[in-house]
């Protein structure tokens, strides 16, 4: 699943550190205030930049990475790891998107932060961290992570997923549906949890079994 959980781990555990960072300097008021002139600051550049395509782009990116696109794909990536009896890819899987759900859940109602006015779309609950961005993270990463055999292809859908997903969370902020501390903040926490998930169980599962922690890295250059 993973040619270097070690690697892995060390990447996840970075993004996680950073949302906790982003998440301290949005909680505590004197640092609050200079994160919120950043935000206030992008939020005045999305609002002198909307036209009518760009608006109709970012509601489509906002669709996709909405509920009613992403527990459809979640589902049927769990129906195929489960057809082909991956199952620590499928455990990996679940777990990531479990512990995202609770996180958006728990984390909004303890930071409880206002939208920003003036949003072109209908929002619902509190505003940090973005569910759209920890969502689409988790879904479009973790997907390539479990569904695709290491080597250069699954690095180059991990550009695309990742690209995805930033988009899309930007496309949040376009909207003003988000702060863009919200969405930074969502990215890294989907990310790593995407990340880590897999790279935690393949090292516990390597720990059991020794011949599964042999790591063989990817020939870069092969067709």
């Amino acid at each position: 699943m993973i040619l270097n959980h070690r690697r892995a781990l060390l990447v996840s555990a970075c993004l996680l550190a950073a949302a906790v960072l982003l998440g301290v300097l949005v909680a505590v008021p004197s640092t609050h205030a200079g994160v919120q002139s950043v935000d206030d600051a992008v939020r005045r550049a999305a609002v002198s930049a909307r036209n009518r395509p760009t608006t109709l782009l970012a509601e489509g990116l906002s669709l996709a990475g909405g509920v009613w696109v992403n527990w459809p794909i979640r589902f049927a990536a769990v129906v195929v790891l489960a057809v082909r009896r991956h199952f620590v890819q499928l455990a990996a899987f679940v777990l990531a998107v479990v512990t995202s759900e609770i996180l958006i859940g728990t984390l909004k109602s303890a930071y409880d932060r206002p939208r920003p006015p003036g949003s072109l779309i209908s929002t619902s609950g509190a505003s940090f961290p973005s569910g759209h961005a920890i969502a689409g993270a988790v879904t479009a990463v973790g997907l390539v992570v479990v569904l695709l055999p290491p080597g250069p292809s699954r690095w180059r859908w991990e550009v695309r997923a990742v690209i995805f997903a930033f988009l899309m969370a930007l496309s949040r902020v376009y909207l003003r549906a988000h702060w863009l501390s919200d969405v930074v903040a969502g990215g890294l926490l989907g990310a790593g949890l995407a990340l880590g998930w897999p790279a935690l169980l393949q090292a516990i599962r390597g720990r059991r079994d020794p011949a599964e922690s042999v790591e063989v890295e990817p020939a870069m250059d092969a067709p």
